[in-house]
């Protein structure tokens, strides 16, 4: 198998990011929601709105 010295520094990067918080998928993800917004960056509301058309396509 082709490494791929890219991939390797991706997947590096997001263990090195994941070990400063333990591990813990529920401190990542706080931290993800706390850097939305950042510098002017729009936020992704927390409970979003309902599609106001919920038809079902291809049916």
């Amino acid at each position: 198998m082709v490494k791929n010295a890219i991939i390797e520094e991706i997947q590096k990067i997001r263990q090195e990011y994941a070990e400063r918080f333990g591990n813990d998928l529920h401190a990542i993800c706080e931290d993800a929601l706390q850097k939305q917004g950042y510098k002017g960056r729009s936020k992704v509301p927390a409970n979003p709105k309902p599609a106001l058309n919920q038809q079902v396509v291809g049916k």
